[in-house]
């Protein structure tokens, strides 16, 4: 399944008024006994304050009508720990999007990538990229990359079965990083949101994660190695969005978060660490296209992020680096927000 998990994570309230500070000792203020005249009820007008707007509905496009994702262009020196030599990565939604750009830091970071993703022909297009990017950034490389391309619906464990074993299969039998990317989110209000949708969207963002999870802790378990999974979720699964309506995928979420936690606890004896990562806002091509339609969403997202921008998809290569090699070694079951600062105003 593409990545659009980005797509329209909505807005929030504007920030709270912080408490004034409490001086110690009592005090003493005189109090009127006239009260001010009463507002009627009237008087509070729509979009005085947060709210979801109705009028809002997006129905995530097929996979065809999504543009394709290109290399970012990076170079940097670093830590040791944070290498990736000899890992083989396993990105779910790697085609395109937030999964594209992660698979690519992986990639720059030493490791084998494994796409994996609902749309088998973009998947290969885009192994092909990545790698002549690479050859093209190191044309003095001793080694290269191998990127292989897999068709699976994450949303079903038989084909998920079937992918984490072909996917050993070409990678000499060994799995040691997981990112599940695939997913994406959808606008209606909750009473009229289509149930085959809701469906569709929790297999896709709760049961492809679960799926995909236990089939690599599974092998990671039989051969008794470390291994570290990165689950995408959405800063959605802390807050609820606005103006857009979207509380299936906000739930969706909230529960990919839970399962990171989780899990973490229930394997950290196998020596497998399982994190989180919640985008912001992000401006993929997916997001960047329905902005277009709706520049009005832009404008109110934007207005309530304190760093005073979307974020890029560039963004999160540091953090999944960071989680996926044993610079996070003593790092599990945690939440990185990646948003701007949005959810801590």
């Amino acid at each position: 399944m593409f990545r659009a998990a980005s797509l329209l994570r909505g807005a929030r309230a504007l920030p709270r008024a912080r408490n004034a500070i409490a001086t110690p000792g009592p005090t003493v203020r005189q109090v009127s006994t006239t009260r001010p005249p009463r507002k009627d009820h009237d008087e509070t007008k729509p979009g005085r304050f947060a709210r979801t707007d109705p009028s809002i509905t997006v129905e995530c496009p097929a996979g065809g009508d999504v543009p394709s994702s290109k290399p970012v262009q990076r170079h940097r020196r670093t830590l040791k720990s944070f290498s990736l030599e000899g890992k083989v990565a396993v990105v779910t939604g790697g085609a395109r999007g937030l999964g594209y750009v992660m698979t690519q830091a992986l990639v720059e970071s030493g490791a084998d990538a494994a796409i994996v993703d609902l749309d088998g022909e973009e998947a290969v297009k885009s192994a092909k990229s990545l790698l002549e990017h690479f050859k093209g950034e190191n044309p003095d490389a001793e080694r290269l990359p191998t990127i292989t391309a897999h068709t699976s619906d994450v949303s079903s464990p038989t084909s998920v079965r079937s992918t984490i074993s072909e996917i050993l299969a070409q990678h000499n039998s060994h799995i040691d990083v997981l990112v599940t990317s695939a997913g994406f989110t959808e606008n209606f209000k909750a009473e009229d949101y289509p149930h085959d949708r809701m469906q569709k969207l929790w297999g896709v963002n709760v049961d492809g994660t679960y799926f995909c999870a236990v089939e690599a802790a599974k092998h990671m378990i039989e051969r008794k190695r470390p291994g570290s999974m990165v689950f995408i979720g959405s800063m959605s699964g802390s807050i609820v969005n606005v103006p857009q309506p979207q509380a299936p995928y906000n739930a969706a979420k909230a529960a990919v978060r839970h399962l990171a936690s989780s899990l973490a606890v229930e394997w950290a004896p196998h020596g497998i660490r399982v994190n989180c990562i919640s985008p912001g806002y992000m401006l993929t091509t997916l997001t960047r296209k329905i902005l277009d339609d709706n520049p009005e969403l832009k404008a109110k997202w934007t207005s309530l992020i304190p760093q005073g921008r979307m974020g890029n998809p560039e963004d999160l290569m540091g953090a999944v680096v960071f989680l996926a090699s044993g610079a996070s070694s003593y790092v599990t079951g945690a939440d990185l927000r990646i948003d701007g600062g949005y959810t801590v105003t």
